[in-house]
């Protein structure tokens, strides 16, 4: 039988309130108390049930990860990796993670996931772009929100984002360095703030170079940034268009559409045409030739927006704050020198 807080109790000779104060760190406990006590809990391997402590601290221990169904798919997993990121950081300090998915057409009056309305769920992570309606509803459940890769355009918020622009910068600079330019730009979702930055970069990495932006390489009305709407983008470009040397593609989803386009097309990658994608999703690997990127530390995403939150749960500050996670190029095979 496991041991219970009793048995910790008789053993080190003190009351079952003592221990429950231990167990919470009450500085109302002595040293040598406290010493005894946490020697007998390791000595009994005793674990203080969850549901124990949350009478005393009235915490669930649990914090919400909410995304939209889109983005948990398992031939997309971007979202998914940032999850697997606040899973490992929610361990290390005692939290849990609850995740949930919720309709991309979410409306006014629409339920709210469980773990809310029954406030199991101290706060709330949200992952990517969801329905300002939403977001309107969770926050008159006033619980500590921290939004991933998506800043609402109402209201004042923790976030953790990507530097977006200067991956997008450094996207097309890599391109124009090898020579390229006559350089596309496709993008699904483009009031996206994440994908309108990255094309802001794309701009400015032209801009830089002395490039006049040509709207005919520009490919922005798909309205989500998947691998069927980058084949989608790809034949409408190159319909149009056969000057194009190099594509930048907002994603590596969009890429990887793009690539099998051209390769329908006979046009060789990346002899004929080069291409970069954004995330450095792991097929990119598989992918023959493997695709050049823009490498977004996704797990370190998720662990930082759980540190962030645990800062937001205990207290220690909680004015709204702007964190940005630098990204990095990483060359392939699906780009060269022009």
């Amino acid at each position: 039988m496991a041991p219970t807080i009793k048995d910790v109790a008789k053993k080190a000779e003190v009351s079952i309130a003592t221990v429950s104060l231990v167990i919470h760190n009450s500085d109302r406990i002595t040293s040598e108390t406290r010493k005894r006590v946490l020697k007998v809990i390791k000595e009994l391997n005793y674990y203080p049930s969850r549901s124990a402590r949350d009478l005393v601290t009235k915490k669930t221990g649990n914090i919400g990860f909410i995304l939209t169904a889109d983005h948990f798919l398992r031939t997309e997993p971007f979202y998914t990796k940032i999850f697997l990121g606040t899973e490992f950081e929610a361990h290390i300090n005692e939290y849990y993670i609850l995740l949930t998915t919720v309709s991309t057409d979410f409306k006014k009056g629409d339920s709210l996931p469980r773990f809310v309305l029954e406030r199991s769920v101290d706060g709330i992570i949200i992952a990517g772009k969801v329905p300002a309606s939403l977001i309107d509803s969770l926050h008159k459940q006033n619980l500590p929100i921290v939004f991933v890769d998506y800043i609402p355009p109402v209201g004042d918020y923790s976030t953790i984002m990507i530097d977006n622009i200067k991956g997008g910068t450094l996207a097309t600079q890599h391109l124009l360095q090898l020579g390229h330019k006559n350089i596309a730009f496709i993008a699904g979702d483009i009031n996206h703030p994440s994908i309108s930055d990255r094309y802001h970069g794309y701009k400015i990495a032209l801009e830089r170079a002395g490039i006049a932006l040509n709207n005919d390489n520009i490919i922005t009305d798909e309205d989500y940034p998947a691998r069927a709407n980058g084949y989608n983008a790809a034949r409408k470009l190159f319909s149009n268009n056969n000057n194009i040397t190099a594509v930048f593609a907002c994603n590596d989803a969009m890429a990887i559409g793009i690539m099998q386009y051209l390769k329908e097309s006979n046009i060789r990658i990346p002899e004929d045409v080069s291409i970069i994608g954004f995330d450095d999703v792991e097929v990119d690997l598989l992918l023959n030739p493997s695709l050049t990127t823009i490498r977004v530390p996704k797990i370190e995403i998720g662990a930082e927006a759980v540190r962030l939150m645990v800062g937001l749960l205990k207290k220690k500050d909680s004015s709204p704050k702007k964190i940005f996670i630098p990204t990095e190029l990483i060359v392939r095979k699906s780009t060269m020198q022009i």
